[in-house]
């Protein structure tokens, strides 16, 4: 199957979307898991908005929302990031653009491999997780 890049309402931003796509394949292998199909869609604040309100019934920004599809050992899914709250962020945290949207891509992925993130420890293991495949992106 496929993993894709597409953008609605905004400009498709730069990135290694190769070398995204090797790490996200690979650490399917690891996991024993095979790639179904998998959609980042960028969009705008606004695009999000409406889709938190319609879907998860949440009135408030974000920068990522991923609508899990996987039927294991199968993993799909359509993973939405708001371009503009990856700039924002970037900005807040003192990040580089790119590296935070390589934050924000591995987060959505790491949704679809079950990886929860509203518990302290989730959190934490999350983040371990995001620095753990942001690194093995830029080493590539």
């Amino acid at each position: 199957m496929s993993i894709n890049f597409f953008c609605e309402e905004v400009n498709l931003p730069e990135c290694s979307y190769e070398v995204i796509s090797k790490v996200i394949k690979s650490e399917l292998r690891l996991k024993k898991l095979k790639l179904g199909q998998i959609n980042y869609i960028f969009c705008s604040d606004e695009y999000l908005l409406e889709l938190n309100k319609k879907f998860l019934d949440h009135d408030y920004y974000t920068d990522v929302i991923t609508f899990d599809y996987s039927e294991i050992p199968r993993i799909s899914g359509d993973v939405f990031i708001s371009v503009d709250m990856v700039l924002n962020n970037s900005v807040i945290f003192g990040q580089l653009f790119e590296q935070e949207l390589l934050r924000v891509i591995s987060h959505g992925f790491l949704h679809l491999l079950g990886y929860k993130d509203k518990e302290l420890e989730d959190i934490e293991t999350m983040r371990a997780m995001e620095s753990r495949m942001i690194n093995r992106i830029n080493l590539l």
